[in-house]
């Protein structure tokens, strides 16, 4: 017996997560959730994790 064809995996939009992405604005789904990303960034809102500075200071060198 055959089986039947699987469906397609869909690609969310990056940002909002609930409509697929549209080739023209991939991997957005629209304009408005590309300028919300490109906003995010530009206010400072997205961060690396990383280790706060005063504790990289305390950190001693084991050569020297």
């Amino acid at each position: 017996m055959a089986e039947p064809p699987k469906p397609e995996k869909v690609e969310l939009c990056v940002f909002c997560r609930r409509h697929a992405a549209e080739p023209a604005w991939r991997p957005f789904c629209s304009e408005r959730c590309r300028l919300q990303d490109l906003a995010r960034w530009a206010d400072e809102s997205y961060r690396v994790p990383a280790e706060a500075a005063d504790q990289a200071e305390k950190v001693t060198d084991p050569d020297g």
